[in-house]
């Protein structure tokens, strides 16, 4: 059904007067009755804000923070709920509480408030047996409304504030706005839910606060309740993610600073206590910790507390367990983060910018997809992405938009592997899950993105490098790129002012060259034969120009590993070369006494590109490397998610940056891919597995969109060999290469070797 159709009768209504809008940051409510004597009931909805609705006292649904993120004046989704079992017959009441979410709370690392206006309001319409001529309730004026609830504060960062025996104020009609609906869409994507559940372990600090620990770091809020209470009494809770260089608590790692609009990242819960049992979570609020620190009229030993991970309902598709705990561990908070910043989209952090960053997705796609069913997810936010690009075809580098963008980020919205995603995202998802429809969607932004590529590679500073070369307009060297980003020891506005001057040529011309190949696949695929000439053409240039700016006498020569990871993995050197590079490469990470230098664009392929041209051994001690910079340094910190920074605790406790990014935690890509050798395509398996002693054993799975494959191996000490099992679901057919070349076709059935 059609949202215009759905919706002409109903009115965007709000419940709050037109006066001082700036103050407003409670929540605001609606109330209306309807009568139901039988036949099935359906409400469909939507807010700007956020909202909840109960029917006669119940929650419709187990959804949170619906109706989601999105660019909410150009894309907005409604959701649809069954709720006749929710009825009685006679009279019945609706009532809406509103939030300020993602519309008009605070935003991202800037805290902008009223992003995209100041007035929270509802649309609904209750539809008896489909009959839409005929609604049984529409949102209108006859709506009661209270802007003075309970809920004094209801904020995405800041918290939630409830005065729980202050009850409502003055109730008074519904105001009515004049909306567009020209923008709705109907959901696709995966409700938000609640899902593991953690009890909270008080601690005392050594500086005497009282702290409850909850052994996850995780996005989502605490819940407790309070057992006979005075009424009055103050309850302060603090979110964070660590204790500091001295065991206490601290938010500082995560703080913006003065550019934050709002005062900072607070992830406080302030409640006051009604007489009696309270209980309490947050309505509209998400933080991103494993710490709670406690102040307040009650003993903290009175209160019964947990958290709760709030996340987008997907499912588990992959499992890995090997003979190093630490290994596992790795995987484990790789999951974790997956599922800390998998929030309706796909964030970067769920503490300080909380934004849908566009680099971040395009290195982690291939993972996540291993991981979770994360497809609907990834699909919403790629509507976004097409919203957000320029017309000039740049690309937004954070998706939906959480700031008011200005002149630095019409720059950086330049930047290559950030503005890839627009490809990468897309293809990778199709190799997934082998649907069309998905490069159909995408199709017009790859073009645009691509194309845009190509009008800053004919502005190239080196013309004069190369005299009369043929392939010196393939080159990029011009405009702003976020590079490696993030490389250990790196300077960071260092190398971003020597791009401000001299580009990035060497990260920027291997992006164009991979995209434009990948983009003429796509447009073979689609059956667009003339498109895909075209990229081919400029892929093959645009790698001469890309082998003609790196390769001296065959070599590449840099100090810095990604430089060789990145042609290896998009596949840019001839044979005799990129078996060089691979060499030199393992060399380097030997040199380096087996640590990564490696920022977020290269470390995905790191020990891939290592394991297939045969350094699997130096692979295997990149991965189990415990001393900074490595994967599994933070392991040994206690991390229990994917550090932003490589020291994200440095050696002397102290702590810095987000403690749950995803995209270093890609390497458990290679775990499934590499370890195991679980390597889908939808239209073509291999099994290839890696196996090494040090790691006694390894055994997971994949549960692919044809069904479940696993891979096992183990380590028999005493033949010094190797035992495997695999496990190949019906309808299937996988490639099976074992180590020493051995080659076999396997089809459905389970398999001992």
């Amino acid at each position: 059904m059609e949202a215009a159709k759905i919706f002409e009768k109903a009115k965007w209504i709000s419940p709050e007067t037109v006066t001082e809008p700036d103050k407003r940051k409670g929540a605001g409510y609606l109330r209306a009755t309807f009568s139901y004597k039988k036949g099935e009931i359906r409400i469909f909805a939507t807010a700007h804000g956020l909202y909840e609705i109960l029917i006669n006292g119940r929650s419709i649904t187990d959804a949170r923070l619906t109706p989601g993120c999105d660019e909410y004046d150009k894309r907005l989704q409604y959701q649809e709920y069954e709720i006749t079992d929710s009825l009685i017959c006679g009279e019945n009441e609706i009532f809406v509480t509103l939030g300020d979410g993602w519309f008009r709370g605070c935003n991202g690392i800037d805290g902008v408030r009223n992003l995209y206006g100041e007035d929270i309001s509802f649309l609904c319409a209750v539809i008896g047996d489909g009959d839409m001529e005929n609604p049984v309730l529409v949102t209108d004026c006859s709506w009661d409304a209270c802007e003075n609830g309970p809920i004094k504060l209801t904020d995405l960062e800041l918290g939630e504030t409830c005065d729980a025996g202050s009850g409502f104020g003055e109730w008074h009609k519904a105001r009515e706005m004049s909306f567009d609906k020209g923008n709705l869409i109907a959901q696709t994507s995966p409700f938000v839910t609640e899902h593991e559940v953690f009890e909270g372990r008080l601690i005392t600090t050594p500086n005497g606060e009282s702290v409850f620990d909850f052994g996850q770091n995780l996005a989502g809020y605490t819940s407790f309740v309070v057992e006979n209470a005075k009424g009055g009494e103050k309850i302060c809770l603090v979110h964070g993610e660590n204790l500091d260089e001295n065991g206490n608590f601290t938010i500082e790692n995560f703080q913006p600073g003065d550019r934050n609009k709002s005062g900072g990242i607070k992830q406080e819960i302030n409640y006051i206590c009604k007489p009696g049992r309270n209980e309490f979570k947050p309505h509209f609020s998400m933080f991103g910790f494993r710490y709670a620190k406690i102040t307040g009229d009650i003993l903290p030993s009175d209160i019964k507390i947990k958290s709760i991970a709030v996340y987008s309902d997907m499912k588990k598709t992959a499992g890995f367990e090997c003979g190093v705990d630490e290994v596992n561990k790795l995987f484990k908070n790789s999951v974790w983060s997956m599922k800390s910043n998998f929030c309706d989209i796909p964030t970067d952090c769920p503490t300080r910018e909380r934004a849908g960053w566009t680099g971040d997705a395009a290195v982690f796609v291939r993972t996540g997809a291993y991981l979770m069913d994360c497809r609907g997810v990834y699909e919403k936010w790629l509507a976004n992405v097409r919203i957000g690009q320029h017309s000039d075809g740049k690309m937004a580098y954070i998706c939906p938009k959480n700031s008011n963008p200005g002149k630095i980020a019409e720059m950086f919205s330049a930047s290559v592997g950030w503005g890839d995603a627009a490809v990468l995202v897309p293809w990778n998802l199709y190799r997934i899950y082998g649907d069309e429809q998905i490069l159909k969607d995408n199709y017009e932004m790859m073009k645009k993105w691509v194309d845009f590529l190509g009008r800053r590679a004919g502005k190239s500073k080196l013309k004069n490098r190369f005299g009369k070369n043929p392939y010196r307009k393939y080159i990029i060297d011009t405009g702003m790129d976020y590079g490696e980003w993030c490389e250990p020891g790196a300077d960071v506005m260092k190398t971003m002012m020597a791009a401000f001057k001299d580009g990035q040529p060497e990260v920027a011309t291997a992006y164009y060259a991979y995209s434009s190949g990948i983009l003429a696949k796509i447009s073979e695929i689609l059956g667009n034969g003339a498109d895909a000439d075209k990229y081919k053409e400029i892929s093959e240039k645009a790698t001469e120009a890309y082998r003609y700016l790196v390769l001296k006498d065959g070599h590449i020569r840099s100090d810095r590993q990604c430089e060789y990871v990145r042609p290896l993995a998009f596949c840019l050197l001839p044979e005799k070369e990129a078996v060089e590079a691979a060499k030199d490469l393992n060399e380097l990470v030997v040199k380096n006494d087996y640590h990564l230098n490696t920022g977020f664009l290269s470390t995905p392929f790191l020990c891939s590109v290592l394991a297939d041209y045969g350094y699997v051994d130096t692979a295997y001690r990149l991965l189990l490397q415990k001393s900074y910079p490595s994967w599994l340094y933070a392991v040994e910190k206690g991390a229990t998610t994917i550090w932003e920074t490589w020291d994200g605790v440095r050696e002397d406790g102290t702590v810095h940056d987000s403690l749950n990014h995803y995209s270093y935690g890609a390497v458990s890509g290679w775990l499934l891919s590499g370890v195991l050798g679980i390597r889908y395509d939808f239209d073509k398996v291999m099994i290839k597995p890696l196996p090494d002693e040090r790691l006694k054993f390894a055994k997971g799975y994949y549960d692919s969109p044809k069904g479940r494959i696993v891979s096992e191996w183990r380590y028999i000490e005493e033949t010094d060999s190797f035992a495997y099992r695999f496990e190949i679901p019906e309808g299937m057919e996988a490639e099976l290469e074992l180590p020493g070349g051995e080659k076999r076709i396997l089809t459905s059935g389970s398999y001992e070797i």
